[in-house]
């Protein structure tokens, strides 16, 4: 009886785990929420009323500065830093 129990228990297990690491707060969101969301999009160059052709370009990319304005007031230590490092190989070079 425990033989079988066992790995059911682990199956799942492994089947409900993905539930809970993608689990969000969708609530309603206020009004007065989404008027800070776009004033944030404003002051990242995001402008609602202006040229319509590159639309998702434009405010993904106001996203991507709000994005990054978050990441670097919530660290104490300063912003990440990304990029590449220029590696030496066993030749010395």
């Amino acid at each position: 009886m425990f033989k079988a129990l066992i790995p059911a228990v682990v199956i799942a297990a492994a089947l409900a785990a993905p539930s809970f690491v993608f689990a969000q707060n969708n609530g309603p969101v206020t009004r007065a929420q989404v008027r800070a969301e776009l004033a944030q999009l404003e002051r990242a160059g995001y402008n609602p009323t202006g040229d319509q052709t590159d639309y998702p370009l434009n405010i993904q990319a106001a996203e991507r500065r709000v994005a990054a304005e978050n990441s670097v007031a919530q660290s104490s230590y300063g912003s990440s830093v990304s990029g590449t490092s220029a590696g030496v190989n066993a030749s010395g070079q």
